[in-house]
């Protein structure tokens, strides 16, 4: 005997009832991606894509962080040889002084003259070591060293250690331009500390170059991680909309086949005729 004879439990209505549901359900999911933009909004639509999703997100956060921390690392760098080049640039006056001394035409007067200069210019260097800082930390007296966290793993990291940049390091602070021959081992002096300080701004450029790569190797690794991410985790926008006029067309269908299953009972009444 056919189901519609027995109008106790309406059998097509309910199946009917289950297949919308199951319709509104699946409309209600995919109407939320295109409200979030993401394919994965729980867990339960897709356990390992959802994992993958969030450890690929947790590197691209680590990646970030280390590219924060070689910027700054760069920013060091640059207040550093910034600190160097000022210096850099008294000792050729220094030294430009110690030659124009060391000719025999001046008098006693004028190199007494040049030597209070020259005495001026040294304590400028030291002055500049001590205000070359970067939040708080000196960075051209010979003590700064430390490591750069510069990667997403525990061990990727870059020691950067400055050179002393004060006169007493460059062995200039006792030169004496009074005599001609002061002034000639002066140009020695200042030649011999214009290379070791060129020295240690040639490793502060070494360290910008390492910084440098390091920063481009990160930002691909950030583009990469966060692309591969985006493939398992973000909707497609166009699918999704498709899937939703799918859905809303079997979600018509299946109100009027709801519909139709309500009211196909009714006919056991002519029975009654």
């Amino acid at each position: 005997m056919s189901d519609l004879m027995r109008i106790y439990t309406n059998v097509q209505a309910m199946q009917s009832m289950n297949s919308l549901s199951v319709i509104n359900q699946k409309i209600g999911m995919h109407q939320l991606r295109l409200a979030t933009g993401k394919r994965i909004n729980s867990a339960s639509e897709d356990p390992a894509g959802y994992q993958l999703s969030k450890s690929l997100e947790t590197r691209r956060r680590g990646l970030e962080a280390a590219l924060q921390n070689v910027s700054q690392a760069k920013n060091v760098m640059n207040v550093a040889e910034g600190g160097y080049q000022n210096i850099m640039d008294i000792l050729q006056t220094i030294k430009e002084k110690a030659t124009q001394a060391s000719d025999y035409s001046l008098s006693a007067t004028q190199r007494a003259s040049i030597d209070d200069q020259v005495s001026a210019l040294i304590t400028e260097i030291d002055d500049i070591v001590s205000e070359t800082t970067f939040n708080g930390d000196s960075l051209i007296d010979g003590g700064y060293s430390g490591a750069f966290h510069t990667g997403e793993g525990a061990t990727d990291e870059l020691t950067i250690t400055l050179g002393n940049g004060d006169s007493s390091a460059l062995s200039i602070n006792a030169v004496d331009m009074t005599t001609a021959n002061g002034a000639s081992a002066a140009i020695t002096t200042t030649s011999a500390a214009i290379d070791t300080l060129a020295g240690r701004i040639q490793e502060v450029g070494q360290y910008k170059v390492r910084l440098a790569t390091k920063e481009r190797t990160l930002s691909v690794a950030v583009t990469n991680a966060e692309a591969t991410r985006s493939v398992i985790e973000d909707a497609d926008f166009a699918k999704e909309q498709m899937e939703v006029l799918k859905l809303q067309i079997l979600q018509q269908t299946a109100v009027s086949s709801l519909a139709q299953a309500n009211s196909a009972p009714q006919v056991v009444l002519s029975l009654f005729k």
